[in-house]
């Protein structure tokens, strides 16, 4: 068992929900085996409902949108659709497919679930608390900027600015390798971001050589990709008072390439470029760092990154503490935004022609929902039960 899965064990048996968010691989082989429609889009790979937030678009502008990309790939819509369902029970996906279909090109790629459209939806429902609530989640969200982060995140070390020993969530690279010289990593770091800006548009690429390098920390994220590298580094751009948080993530190899061979890796260069074209042709609008790097490690092994930013405005639903009249409007939500990514990247007619308009999908997604969660709760009862007889090693306390 390799490192990545041990870490993600450890985190697995938290609860079945715990467990269904780092099953993306399992599930991906469960679905390969279920006949398709054979129309395909892309895919985030791993579209369960933890895996939707709010972040600020480049206007500033607080949205909703899929922001999980780790494993997006070309292939059948079904597939998004059921993990969701699975964590899930949704039935917008497809009133909002059908309606997409009736749409222009530019009318369903400017289509966007901001702020406004949520609050109508609450508004609709007539459920002030919840909108009261919403409320206060998105000044929660607007508040997560790079500087909240400095304040949070760092401390003055010897006159300098640094990132603040947190482990074993965030640890300083100088704490991982204090008998290192500082100076050739600092230029590892630096020739991985020169790299990295030249995936970006002019005008970004302008921004970001306006910022110097200040200092890096390995970070413990997620679930699924806990136990892969994920770096955050600290740069200044006037000064202390202009901080920049960036996200350095490893990318590997999506869980769906082993089932779907021909179309996994297609017209990519790496795996960072999978997530970040993925992601650019799923969300309605993307964070203007966001980039990727194929570069050499600590270690000296060459491996695939992508780039974005800490904190900008994100923010994420707690679906574990929703009521049920919570669950059924934040489905919708979810339902609509994973359709619309897909009616984007697919072919939106002949997928609305596919569910039709009869409530046939609905009752199959659902059945096909309650059996899933069924058959979570067996796989992840065996995990808890091979954890603590030692058959599976886990690393816990991440």
């Amino acid at each position: 068992m390799n490192r990545s899965h041990r870490f993600r064990y450890g985190r697995m048996p938290a609860s079945p929900f715990a467990f269904f968010r780092g099953a993306a691989a399992v599930m991906a082989g469960d679905l390969a085996k279920i006949p398709f429609s054979g129309l395909t889009c892309q895919l985030s790979g791993d579209a369960h409902v933890s895996n939707f937030g709010v972040f600020a678009s480049p206007e500033r502008q607080l949205v909703f949108d899929l922001d999980d990309f780790d494993e997006t790939s070309p292939g059948p819509w079904e597939w998004d659709v059921k993990r969701l369902a699975a964590s899930l029970a949704v039935g917008r996906y497809r009133s909002a497919m059908i309606r997409f279909a009736e749409q222009g090109h530019l009318e369903v790629w400017y289509a966007h679930a901001g702020v406004d459209e949520v609050e109508i939806l609450l508004e609709e429902h007539g459920d002030k608390a919840k909108k009261r609530r919403f409320a206060q989640e998105q000044a929660k969200a607007r508040a997560r900027v790079s500087l909240q982060a400095c304040r949070k995140l760092t401390s003055v070390v010897d006159g300098r600015r640094r990132i603040a020993a947190d482990p074993p969530l965030l640890v300083p690279l100088g704490h991982l390798l204090p008998d290192t010289d500082r100076a050739d990593l600092e230029l590892l770091v630096q020739d991985l971001l020169a790299g990295y800006t030249a995936t970006l548009s002019v005008d970004r690429r302008h921004l970001m050589n306006g910022f110097q390098f200040v200092d890096m920390a390995r970070k413990v994220v997620g679930v699924g990709s806990v136990g892969t590298r994920c770096w955050v580094v600290l740069l200044h751009g006037r000064d202390e008072n202009d901080p920049l948080f960036l996200q350095v993530k490893e990318a590997s190899r999506s869980v769906l390439a082993d089932h779907l061979p021909t179309v996994a890796s297609a017209n990519h260069s790496s795996d960072g470029e999978r997530v970040v074209t993925g992601q650019r042709l799923m969300q309605a609008v993307s964070d203007i760092f966001l980039g990727w790097r194929t570069a050499a490690g600590i270690d000296g092994l060459t491996r695939d990154f992508y780039v974005r930013q800490l904190r900008d405005w994100k923010g994420s639903a707690s679906v574990e503490t929703m009521d049920a009249a919570g669950l059924r409007l934040y489905g919708a939500l979810c339902g609509w935004t994973l359709a619309r990514a897909h009616a984007r990247t697919g072919d939106r007619i002949a997928m609305a022609a596919y569910l039709d308009d009869g409530k046939a999908f609905d009752i199959a997604l659902a059945e096909f929902a309650e059996s899933y969660a069924d058959r979570n709760e067996q796989d992840y009862r065996l995990l808890v039960q091979a954890a603590k007889s030692g058959r599976t090693t886990v690393r816990s306390g991440l």
